[in-house]
């Protein structure tokens, strides 16, 4: 039968003291409702104790989350048992979160006391806590270095006192995988009261072992695992529960464990709190990275499209994710050129793929990154790629006030012969200028990306400027370069217009051939 494994979330607490600024109050409240449809089991909201906002932040959080139970965290300190208790009055079930080092180094050096003042503080917290509620955790903290023979001491007190869960946590990220193991397994072995509490283990990413040593103490059996989302947190992180929650899921048959979590609200939330604390997540990240379903090689691209288990051992949609991509570069094989055009609505029939993979191959090692608009340029446009642009900006100036608002003229020569002048008001001058394109046009333009990169110092410095815009639910890229950013920002603009008007014309010629 399989077990449950307790899913303990600390991203609004062990997570945010990592963030350069502070959430603010509704950001943690939208960042715990997220956690609770993701199925979170206990939310650790903050440590009320240390600001009259944190202590507001998790007496608003505690009113509204239903479902999670809430934690607060406190120090072996009366008044901040007390704080943390009043923070939570108002939860449908809450747990007070008891910490305090038990290491040699953090006894002498930190606390400056004696191991035995240490368990009399642990003893007395944990009595007092009990005042307020059944579900106590204690923490020892920096476990991973602290001897066996205390360890196993402090947890056999705080226990007979009445702690339900013990946490050990790996403060620094300083044992490995199998070292962690040993100490979760020798727990169990050595305190005797240990079937009277749950063992927790909180890892830290210190030497990138965290995920591997909170895996190995599951092993151990340890029944709860605590960490963040995106693995935020001091240093180099905590352990990351997206990971652990799928390595559980992926080894379902082997650990023989379960959560409780909606795995398919896992991709949402982790855009929700990588938004709310301006923590960009990066791009090889495992499971919610950008290219952790994203495909270049051509080898990897066929395997995908004949059956995803090939190079996916996680379904993107079990996760929330729609699906995966298919880079198109010069690394991509004939598969995956030909099943972008499927996708396209273009059949085998409507274009040679032999002559548009050569050609696709010439023009992505130039370019690096193939579009939509390139490959049907490249099927149907051949003779004609290198025809004169159609759009050609004439003239542009832009006056921009102290309030802000830009105001800027343009004149664009559409074809060989009209020119079409616009102006138009906008909040900056690169906006101003893209609105006047936009009513020069009439193509129903949004902007996706913006990228300013400066190429070389100085005054001679070259602004290069990279946008993507969606037309139509298609992406088109282009680029400007000029030493002025609000021309080269136009020239970006100019070129997508130029793009997209190659698309349309193609697709025109498409449906006059069918």
């Amino acid at each position: 039968m399989k077990e449950k494994i307790i899913i303990f979330d600390t991203t609004l607490r062990d997570g945010e003291q990592a963030l350069p600024a502070s959430l603010n109050s509704n950001e943690k409240i939208q960042i715990a409702l997220a956690l609770e449809r993701m199925g979170v089991d206990i939310i650790e909201a903050g440590f009320p104790i240390s600001s009259p906002g944190e202590f507001k932040s998790i007496k608003s959080i505690s009113k509204i989350i239903k479902t999670s139970k809430i934690c607060s965290l406190a120090r072996c300190l009366p008044k901040d048992i007390d704080v943390a208790a009043q923070a939570m009055e108002h939860a449908q079930e809450n747990r007070i979160h008891l910490f305090l080092g038990t290491s040699n180094l953090h006894v002498a050096s930190k606390l400056k006391k004696s191991f035995n003042e240490i368990i009399n503080m642990a003893v007395s917290s944990v009595t007092r806590a009990r005042n307020y509620t059944n579900d106590i955790e204690f923490s020892c903290e920096d476990a991973g270095r602290t001897s066996l023979k205390n360890l196993y001491t402090i947890i056999e007190a705080v226990i007979d006192a009445g702690a339900t869960t013990i946490n050990i946590p790996d403060t620094v990220g300083y044992t490995t995988p199998t070292q962690f193991k040993k100490i979760i397994q020798s727990i169990f072995r050595y305190v005797k009261n240990i079937d009277k509490a749950i063992v927790s283990v909180h890892c830290h990413n210190d030497l990138g072992m965290a995920v591997g040593n909170s895996i190995s103490a599951i092993e151990a059996g340890a029944r709860q695992i605590e960490g963040t989302m995106n693995g935020l947190g001091e240093r180099a992180g905590n352990t990351a529960l997206e990971e652990v929650i799928m390595a559980l899921y992926v080894h379902h048959d082997v650990l023989n464990k379960y959560t409780n979590i909606n795995y398919k609200e896992i991709y949402k939330t982790s855009k929700i709190v990588s938004q709310f604390c301006n923590m960009p997540i990066s791009i090889n990240k495992a499971i919610v990275g950008k290219n952790a379903f994203s495909h270049s090689s051509g080898i990897h691209q066929d395997g995908v499209l004949k059956n995803r288990e090939n190079y996916e051992i996680i379904d993107p949609i079990s996760i929330g994710l729609n699906n995966c991509k298919l880079n198109l570069t010069s690394r991509s094989g004939r598969a995956a050129v030909e099943h972008r055009m499927k996708e396209m609505g273009y059949h085998k029939s409507d274009y040679n793929l032999n002559e548009l993979y050569v050609d696709f191959l010439k023009l992505a090692d130039k370019k690096g990154q193939i579009f939509d608009y390139d490959l049907e340029a490249l099927a149907f446009f051949k003779k004609q790629r290198n025809i004169e642009e159609y759009f050609k900006l004439e003239y542009f100036d832009v006056h921009t006030k102290l309030s802000g608002l830009s105001v800027a003229s343009i004149i664009l020569m559409c074809g060989s012969q009209t020119n079409i002048q616009k102006a138009s008001t906008s909040n900056g001058p690169v906006d101003a200028i893209y609105q006047a394109l936009n009513k020069a046009t009439l193509y129903p333009i949004i902007l996706k990306k913006f990228n300013l990169v400066a190429n070389g110092e100085g005054k001679d410095a070259l602004g290069k400027v990279d946008i993507v815009v969606q037309y139509k639910l298609r992406n088109f890229h282009g680029v400007g370069l000029a030493t002025d950013i609000i021309e080269a920002s136009a020239q970006a603009m100019v070129n997508v217009l130029n793009y997209i008007w190659k698309s349309t014309e193609v697709n025109k010629r498409i449906r006059k051939i069918k």
